[in-house]
């Protein structure tokens, strides 16, 4: 057993490869405060592989971290801490009904429409809540790496490690992931397929709870669209394939072009909702997801519908098996200039992340070295001691500060002869 008074060791697992000491810290002694994890940096009590080392240092698997014995905690760390979420049986059954495939780094959920994915005002029940049922035994808590409207359904991943949420996030923000959404709108688009690309901003008075489409300070946001079918002129059942991520950007580019989703309030008003007994709830649907793992393997997988989408497209006489007919790819995104781009720009934020944390870890080695006392700077002059300007002259004196009138100019001495004496002007 470790002495209380002995510096303890730890081995970085592979789940934490890559990630910075501080958020080491953070994930398996979280009783350590930042300034606490700083001030051991500063003064070289924390060792990576015996060698000095700063919370945004980046660790390896394999690595063996030393950590200084745990520290008397004060009034403040000492206070009770919030209780772990322990799900009821009905919660524990309900996220285990969602799953639709798993394996080793991930979980692939069919989200049910009216539950927010994550928590916020006035929602204390949401799927993030609810992960903790998904984990096994010493299992870590499986994490989110996207999320969906609550009132939208359909195929949604997590992580069943920092390391996969890490890799999947990439992917998302790269847009190198997948995404393929049914829809049913209302009215017929002129195309039967199209580009809609049109800039999307937070709608002002809304909260941020709105978007509208602002072609001078908005985002870029743009959405695929092929119509799979239709009845006459009154609906569409679309296929829809985001290449952008903006909040809402389906229903807002839908409403945008005048075919708002069925059941869409917020973004279509009452020209949002059918009649001859179609539900009144959203029917936008997550229908398929592909994505890369970690060890390289596809996946793909799909959600089946909600009974109230389902049940629409029977009213309105789709075929359900004609939307997974049309092929995934219109365009290749391996050599997609766009995606190829935004894949780059993601690259690109990340080694700026990274070099981030190294600054301000070079920054704090260099705390250390200044307070041994050596100077941080160049000296002032050469090595022969001399000033590096000359003196402008006398300063002048008080009473002719005081009197207002200019400093005298100093007094040049003439210059000498050859003899010695000083050489008279004429």
């Amino acid at each position: 057993m470790t002495s209380p008074n002995e510096s303890r060791n730890f081995i970085v697992a592979d789940d934490d490869d890559g990630i910075r000491l501080d958020r080491w810290f953070k994930r398996h002694l979280a009783d350590v405060s930042f300034n606490q994890v700083s001030r051991w940096a500063r003064t070289g009590q924390i060792r990576i592989d015996g060698k000095r080392a700063s919370p945004g240092d980046r660790i390896e698997s394999g690595q063996s971290i030393r950590v200084p014995p745990a520290e008397a905690k004060d009034e403040e760390e000492l206070r009770p801490r919030r209780a772990a979420i322990v799900l009821t049986d009905d919660e524990a059954e309900l996220v285990q009904s969602m799953k639709i495939d798993h394996g080793r780094d991930w979980f692939l959920l069919n989200k049910p429409p009216g539950l927010a994915t994550q928590g916020g005002t006035k929602t204390s029940q949401h799927l993030d809540r609810l992960l903790g049922g998904l984990a096994g035994e010493n299992e870590q808590r499986p994490k989110l790496v996207h999320r969906l409207d609550k009132d939208t359904s359909g195929v949604l991943l997590v992580a069943r490690s920092a390391r996969a949420a890490a890799h999947f996030s990439k992917s998302f923000s790269g847009r190198t992931a997948r995404k393929v959404y049914w829809a049913i709108i209302t009215g017929v688009p002129s195309l039967d397929q199209g580009l809609i690309d049109a800039p999307l901003a937070k709608q002002p008075g809304s909260g941020g709870e709105k978007m509208h489409v602002d072609e001078k300070d908005g985002q870029t946001a743009k959405t695929r669209y092929r119509m799979i079918d239709r009845v006459g002129n009154r609906a569409a059942w679309v296929e829809l394939q985001p290449l952008t991520g903006r909040t809402h950007q389906l229903r807002a580019h839908m409403a945008a072009i005048g075919h708002p989703i069925v059941g869409d309030a917020k973004y279509g008003g009452a020209e949002a909702f059918l009649t001859g007994g179609v539900s009144r709830k959203m029917h936008l649907h997550a229908r398929r997801l592909r994505i890369d793992g970690p060890d390289g393997v596809v996946i793909d997988g799909t959600a089946e519908l909600p009974v109230h989408f389902a049940e629409t497209l029977k009213m309105l006489g789709f075929d359900p098996l004609a939307g997974d007919a049309l092929p995934l790819d219109t365009f290749d995104y391996k050599t997609d200039p766009e995606v190829k781009a935004r894949r780059e720009a993601a690259a690109a934020k990340s080694r700026r992340r990274e070099r981030k944390g190294e600054r301000r870890g070079r920054g704090e080695r260099g705390d250390d070295k200044k307070a041994t006392g050596k100077p941080s700077g160049k000296p002032a002059g050469k090595a022969t001691g001399k000033p590096t300007r000359k003196p402008a002259g006398k300063p002048p004196s008080r009473a002719e500060r005081s009197s207002g009138k200019p400093p005298a100019r100093p007094v040049r001495s003439a210059p000498r002869k050859p003899g010695g004496k000083p050489a008279t002007r004429k």
